[in-house]
């Protein structure tokens, strides 16, 4: 076992954890109590080369692997929740899918530009009544000629309001017992009959869009369908694999900003004549805090490392998926308390923390999913 990690991810931890101190962090605060969508931090990112980490250079991207981009969402996470999400969303949802299973020409015309940094992307899962039941997709493409025709709502999807390209989900037809073929298919937003809003009032990650999209006879090409039109469930079956990785290393940020932030303000604060962190009270939730942040970090590594070593990773994502997202919100908990009156005050930036590290484990795949995944990888 090496757990060291290479020169080039040694690298891009320093870059991505400059960046994310000396841009992104200054402005957190006003990006949660706003709202409001960092698109010119984007645009940066784009110009680092983040938004291409894990994709070939013949693509526009970094030619990096899982791990790196791992540790870039983590960097991005451990400072701002909102962009940390919207960051990871970009690359595992909007632009992964079509670097796994699109073709020459639909990498060229819509990955590139996503790998460069140029655009974003947006991946339509989820409907109203068809959350972790992703196999209950309302929404249809019918064929017409050489087009689709595609009908349908999605809610809940991140960074579609500043997207240029959205994958969606939707019904093409049954399969030979009865069950609905489900495709992927790739959806410029300026096309007709697309209609995207983003009026979501949000808990936390406030300043990453979550919008809802109402397709409406909206016709595109056949030639966007993404992939094996038969295999469209596996497709996003596999994505969310990949996309639980980076929700991970999103939950480890969290959590590691919770040590940082609870060990600080434990040396400063004096109660009784002395600092807290002597009391034992406060020394043991500290320890718990960080055995859960550094087994989080084990978790996560390992499962990017299966994936970039193109082995089994479908347990180890969900492994870390549900551990380090219930660990981030364990962890900001426990830092809230130890901060006292104070960590309920938003200038503590704690309880933003916790208001961040909820959706973690509700989006891509809720906690209850991750079991039952864990579950069937075991046997069950």
């Amino acid at each position: 076992m090496d757990f060291n990690l290479t020169k080039e991810q040694t690298m891009i931890r320093k870059m991505v954890r400059d960046f994310a101190e000396e841009v992104i962090k200054p402005r957190t605060i006003e990006i949660d109590t706003e709202a409001k969508f960092p698109l010119d931090i984007f645009e940066q990112m784009g110009e680092l080369g983040l938004l291409g980490i894990p994709f070939p250079e013949e693509y526009g991207g970094s030619g990096g692997d899982t791990l790196s981009y791992a540790i870039a969402v983590e960097e991005i996470g451990r400072v701002c929740g909102s962009t940390g999400l919207s960051y990871a969303a970009a690359v595992s949802l909007g632009a992964s899918p079509i670097y796994y299973f699109g073709t020459e020409e639909q990498k060229q015309k819509y990955l590139t530009p996503l790998a460069e940094g140029k655009a974003l992307g947006s991946f339509g899962l989820t409907e109203p009544n068809a959350g972790s039941d992703a196999g209950g997709t309302k929404t249809t493409a019918v064929e017409d000629g050489d087009d689709f025709i595609i009908n349908g709502e999605k809610c809940f999807i991140t960074n579609a309001s500043f997207a240029k390209t959205l994958i969606v989900t939707a019904v093409t037809g049954k399969n030979e017992k009865g069950r609905n073929i489900i495709s992927a298919i790739i959806v410029p937003t300026d096309t007709e009959g697309v209609t995207i809003t983003s009026n979501y009032d949000k808990m936390g990650v406030r300043g990453s869009d979550t919008a809802e999209i109402v397709l409406d006879n909206v016709r595109v090409p056949k030639s966007n369908l993404l992939g094996d039109p038969q295999k469209g469930f596996s497709q996003f079956l596999y994505t969310l694999d990949g996309g639980r990785i980076s929700i991970a290393a999103l939950g480890l940020g969290i959590a590691q900003a919770s040590l940082d932030k609870a060990l600080q303000y434990a040396k400063e604060r004096k109660q009784f004549g002395k600092s807290i962190s002597n009391f034992q009270a406060i020394q043991f939730k500290l320890a718990d805090i960080a055995m859960e942040v550094e087994l989080s970090r084990n978790m996560v590594y390992k499962a990017a490392w299966l994936k970039d070593n193109n082995q089994p990773f479908t347990k180890e994502s969900a492994y870390a998926k549900l551990f380090a997202t219930e660990t981030a919100f364990r962890a900001a908990n426990q830092a809230i308390q130890i901060h006292g009156g104070y960590g309920y005050m938003r200038e503590y930036e704690v309880e933003r923390y916790l208001r961040d590290a909820k959706l973690l484990e509700i989006g891509e795949g809720t906690s209850e999913v991750q079991r039952l995944v864990i579950a069937r990888q075991l046997g069950c």
